[in-house]
């Protein structure tokens, strides 16, 4: 049960990442849980930070 919910904590990160990156807005967020929530929007925000760090070009 752990290692579930811990895989869908990875996934929603990782799909805030890739909205950072692709410059989505952080209100287009498709979560509603609050857990769930918050790692997308960590992941968003990681990628703003890369994206600001020059990691990733703007589109």
């Amino acid at each position: 049960m752990k290692r579930q919910k811990r895989d869908r904590l990875e996934r929603a990160h990782a799909q805030g990442f890739k909205a950072g990156v692709s410059g989505r807005s952080k209100e287009l967020c498709p979560y509603q849980n609050s857990d769930i929530r918050s790692e997308w929007l960590g992941g968003w925000r990681d990628a703003m930070e890369a994206r600001n760090d020059g990691l990733y070009q703007r589109s």
